[in-house]
Order: C-alpha cells, then sequence, then structure tokens
C-alpha cells in the first residue's frame, strides 16, 4: 500500500509543479483534495484503527467507509480538467465499458452484498488474504461509483446528467439495505464477533448497530448529489419545453 500510494503521488505531482511553473490550467485547490485523498487513504490502509478489527465492528466499518465514500471523491476532483482520453485508444474504450453506469452499478453491487453476506464478511476478519481484498474493492467499487456521478472525463463519458442522477440514487441503495439490516437485526450475524471483546465496553450488537448507522450516514452524500442531480434535469427539461422557438 506504501508503494501505492507513492507511486499514485508521484505520477500525480510531478506533472502537476511542472505545469505550475508555465501555466495556471491545473488549479492548486486539484492538487490539495488528491494530496487529502492520499493522507486518507493511507490512514484507512496504515494507521492502528487496522490492527483492532476484530475488536470493533464499527471501527472497521468507518474504515471501509473511508475508502469507499471519502477517498474516492477527493481523488477524482483532484484530477485536471486538461485530462482527455479519446474514446478510440485502448484505455478509453476499457474505461468506456467500465465506468457505464450499469456496469458500475452491476460491480458495486456485487461488491456490497457478497462481501456482507455472513460468509463473505466472515472470511474478510479472520482471513490476511480476504481481509486485505475487501478494503481494496471497496476502495475500487468506490472509484467507480464516483467517477460515474461525478464525470471527470466527458470524453469517454456521455450519459446526461439525468443518467447520473438516477445512477447514484440507485447505487446508493444496496449500502442502504445492509444498513438497515445491521440496525435492526436482534442478533450478531458475523460470527467472530459473537461474543467478541469489543472496544469502548460495546456489546457485539451495539458494534453491529453502530456500523449500521456509519454505513447509512457514509451513502448520504451520494445520495444527496444524485438528488441534486435529478433536480437539476427535471429543471433542464422543464425549461427546454417552455422556451419560445427562435425567430427565422
Amino acid at each position: 500500500m506504501w508503494l501505492l500510494i507513492l507511486g499514485l503521488a508521484a505520477a500525480y505531482f510531478a506533472p502537476f509543479f511542472r505545469s505550475r511553473r508555465t501555466s495556471t490550467t491545473w488549479p492548486v485547490w486539484r492538487a490539495v483534495l488528491f494530496g487529502l485523498g492520499l493522507v486518507c487513504l493511507l490512514l484507512a490502509t496504515q494507521s492502528r484503527a487496522v490492527t483492532v478489527t476484530q475488536a470493533s465492528m464499527a471501527l472497521y466499518m468507518g474504515r471501509l467507509m473511508v475508502l469507499a465514500e471519502l477517498v474516492p471523491p477527493l481523488l477524482v476532483l483532484g484530477l485536471p480538467l486538461h485530462l482527455k482520453l479519446s474514446q478510440s485508444s485502448w484505455p478509453g474504450r476499457a474505461l468506456g465499458f467500465i465506468l457505464d453506469p450499469w456496469v458500475a452499478l452491476a460491480l458495486w453491487s456485487a461488491i456490497i452484498i457478497f462481501w456482507n453476506v455472513p460468509a463473505g464478511f466472515n472470511a474478510s476478519i479472520v482471513t490476511n488474504t480476504a481481509g486485505a481484498l475487501l478494503p481494496a474493492l471497496y476502495l475500487i467499487g468506490g472509484m467507480l461509483v464516483w467517477t460515474v456521478v461525478l464525470r471527470p472525463l466527458p470524453g469517454i463519458q456521455g450519459r446526461s446528467m439525468g443518467n447520473r442522477g438516477w445512477f447514484g440514487l440507485l447505487s446508493s441503495l444496496p449500502m442502504m439495505a445492509v444498513a438497515a439490516v445491521w440496525l435492526y437485526s436482534p442478533s450478531v450475524l458475523y460470527s467472530p464477533y459473537v461474543g467478541a471483546l469489543c472496544l469502548w465496553n460495546l456489546t457485539p450488537l451495539q458494534n453491529q448497530a453502530i456500523s449500521g448507522w456509519i454505513m447509512a450516514l457514509a451513502g448520504l452524500p451520494t445520495m444527496s448529489l444524485a438528488f441534486v442531480q435529478l433536480f437539476a434535469w427535471l429543471i433542464e427539461l422543464a425549461d427546454s419545453g417552455t422556451q419560445p422557438p427562435s425567430a427565422t
């Protein structure tokens, strides 16, 4: 993870400083957001919180939500506007397919649903391989969702505001459904936490309920932005239907 973060920082900030010497087309605030995203990624994957996963489901879920709902928008908003890809190039074709709203929604839903059923979630807690894989998948899934919603690559992302609004709304539903199950479940759903000694003198059931609140609150920004995009799309449709015809 350290190598990944250092590689991302070098790939971003080296051209950023070169660009700032000759022009101001690459705003400083974008670099600041990208740097904050890398710092949050570092804290979520390399801090002491990683070592107490089995003692706090809430802390574990907080880390995953940072990776899925905080790091991705910071990194996406940090991308420069002059970054362009051609639809005819193979990176453009590949990203155009992956960033199709329906493809991104299917991948994100699969990550959320599979890794929150007891078998998948239990494996992420007790095995090293799955424990590293789950945060990575949440990060990748969050990047897909926020890239579709924020549309930083208009050359290969041809969807309208309404399409992105519906996508954002639908993509938030799997997380809200899982959060509701955790909030209202009368028993602990994941075997590694049954009878576990949790941090802050919480019971495993309280820990699970708090995790539900964390997931629900983390999904609110995406849902709120989706509603804004949908309202903007509806206003655009209404304006297009009421404008007088141009004089000939």
